[in-house]
């Protein structure tokens, strides 16, 4: 085959293969990435038959890493990232530890190195972002706290990978030896190693912040301006490819971290919405090669020859790292249907542990069959991963159905989640229950607020609810699904109910708890999707506004209104 033709071959054959398997599972009733998956293995060099260019196809998977990091930066502010770092940062990090820590005493099980028992564990410690990310996306998480936090977790993990590739060098002499301790010249350089990764992320990061967010919005608004759609669709991605290859040359950071800055400076523009929709179409068909690249390296003799081995390492992965993560959640007083949400959406791993696990190897710290179990776990996990997220909603109403269980995990001692005792009773009378803080909430208890309207505010994010109550807002924290929740913000006494949330089955018992407490509570709800909208209509639970009809509606009065000065001239 000529060379020319080789990277159309690999595009035209994963796709296309992925289009038939993806079918196939569709009518299995599987997720469709199993269909992926599997296209991935029958073109993979562990099959029989035709095999593709692997190199180039991992090139192509990592152009949708870019891509839906860019997206998700268009969607996620500094505001949103910094609003969750009190749970992120140390969440984050002390999963990874305790993973780490369980990966390594396998691998000393195994009679493996210090250096492979690291490199193994921190693989395993760390979840894929695309995985993640469709997860929520699909589940309509990605703009919800849950998601927030989820994808807050995620850049903690993505940095300490960053910091683990460069350091992993420094260290491979000791580790591959392991009979004496490191010498002080192996500190220093050590030092050196971490002070200029640090150094070089904190340029980028002021670098984007700074230049970036007031360079790259003005650069989209003047293509914009030219009124060419082909020129502003080139503009987005050239900005996304762009910074990311850039940030890993120069600042030796992820494509990903890089795409995801690029992505957040970038939503600073108004063009931001548009920018994520133009480049939707490629976000989803590069995610389709990363699963597909996933299946081409996964080699299914290790489930035959190795099979203890390889359940071991999927229960790391889908155990004991979830569960570390949901009780870490729940310590920090977080609803549990975010520890739920968070601790499954990291049921898996992919692209980072790939990375980790190919510099451990090429470093000689990682064993073949460490490699091998390194790619079965990542498989295995990505395949049921839709299926663990299907088990979040049983296991929190069968915790809920379990009072004294209940109790314990909700933490009803929990000082935010109730009004304070100093707020009279008139204070909490007649007022409008806000459920949500997001741009919609946001703007309803801002004007409200303007008009003298007495409100209370429910929110999962504790340092929203505590930003709030510091202005002097009435606000509580938890899941306004849950009746404690909603009782605590005196449902019964309100004359209005405004949900914002976006999940049905949430809203459905959030309504009904309020029709319980309050059967003449008005109950507005506000959504952005078509397809939740027609769900919630279908039931009487209260008025239902579509954000993008509502806003069409509001220009039309407009129109109208300003047709009928025209008209009628005073």
């Amino acid at each position: 085959m000529p060379h020319s033709t080789i990277l159309i071959t690999t595009i035209a054959v994963s796709l296309g293969l992925a289009l038939i398997m993806g079918m196939i599972a569709h009518r299995l009733k599987l997720p469709v990435l199993v269909g992926y998956l599997a296209a991935g293995m029958i073109i993979g060099p562990a099959t029989p038959g035709f095999a593709i260019d692997m190199a180039l196809s991992n090139q192509l998977a990592e152009m949708g890493v870019i891509l839906l990091m860019f997206g998700v930066g268009l969607h996620f502010s500094l505001h949103d990232l910094l609003a969750v770092r009190r749970i992120a940062i140390p969440g984050a990090i002390a999963q990874i530890v305790v993973a780490t820590t369980l990966g390594a005493s396998v691998a000393y099980a195994w009679d493996w190195s210090i250096g492979a028992g690291i490199v193994f564990g921190l693989a395993l410690s760390v979840a894929s972002t695309v995985v993640l990310l469709r997860a929520l996306e699909h589940r309509g998480l990605l703009t919800s706290i849950n998601g927030k936090i989820a994808i807050g977790w995620l850049i903690v993990e993505d940095l300490v990978v960053v910091l683990a590739l460069v350091l992993l060098p420094a260290l491979s002499g000791w580790f591959t030896t392991g009979t004496q301790a490191p010498s002080p010249h192996t500190h220093l350089d050590l030092l050196f190693a971490l002070g200029a990764i640090l150094g070089k992320v904190s340029v980028f990061i002021g670098f984007m912040l700074v230049i970036g967010k007031r360079m790259f919005p003005w650069l989209l608004w003047y293509v914009a301006s030219t009124k060419s759609h082909e020129l502003f669709i080139l503009c987005v991605v050239a900005v996304a490819v762009g910074i990311a290859y850039s940030a890993a040359l120069l600042f030796d950071v992820s494509f990903a971290l890089g795409a995801f800055f690029s992505g957040m400076v970038m939503r600073e523009s108004h063009l931001s919405h548009r920018a994520a929709q133009e480049s939707l179409p490629l976000r989803d068909a590069f995610s389709v090669l990363f699963f597909v690249s996933v299946g081409m390296l996964f080699e299914p003799s290790i489930l035959l020859e190795e099979p203890l081995q390889v359940l071991i390492v999927v229960i790391i992965i889908m155990f004991g790292k979830s569960l570390t993560a949901l009780i870490l959640i729940l310590a920090f007083r977080y609803p549990l249907t975010t520890a739920l949400t968070v601790s499954v959406s990291l049921a898996q791993i992919g692209e980072l542990s790939f990375m980790l696990a190919s510099l451990g190897y090429s470093l000689g710290l990682l064993p073949d069959k460490g490699y091998s179990l390194i790619l079965a776990g990542a498989f295995i996990t990505i395949t049921l991963n839709p299926l663990v997220f299907q088990t979040a909603e049983p296991i929190h109403n069968w915790i809920r159905s379990r009072s004294r269980l209940a109790r314990l995990v909700e933490r009803p001692n929990d000082p935010l989640a109730e009004l304070p005792l100093a707020i009279s009773s008139e204070a909490v009378t007649d007022h409008v229950v806000i459920v949500g803080y997001g741009a919609v909430g946001k703007r309803v208890s801002s004007m409200l607020a303007q008009q003298g309207t007495p409100m209370v505010i429910v929110d999962q994010n504790r340092e929203t609810i505590e930003q709030l109550r510091h202005q002097g807002m009435h606000a509580v924290a938890g899941d306004a699904a849950s009746p404690a929740v909603l009782i605590q913000a005196h449902i019964a006494r309100a004359s209005v109910l405004v949900i914002t949330a976006s999940d049905p089955i949430r809203v459905r018992q959030m309504v009904e708890t309020s029709r319980i407490l309050n059967p003449r509570n008005e109950v507005l709800i506000s959504t952005y999707s078509e397809e939740e909208a027609l769900l919630l209509q279908k039931e009487p639970i209260g008025t239902v506004f579509l954000e993008e009809q509502e806003l069409a509606r509001n220009i039309v009065n407009q129109v109208l209104k300003k047709l009928h000065t025209d008209d009628n001239p005073s």
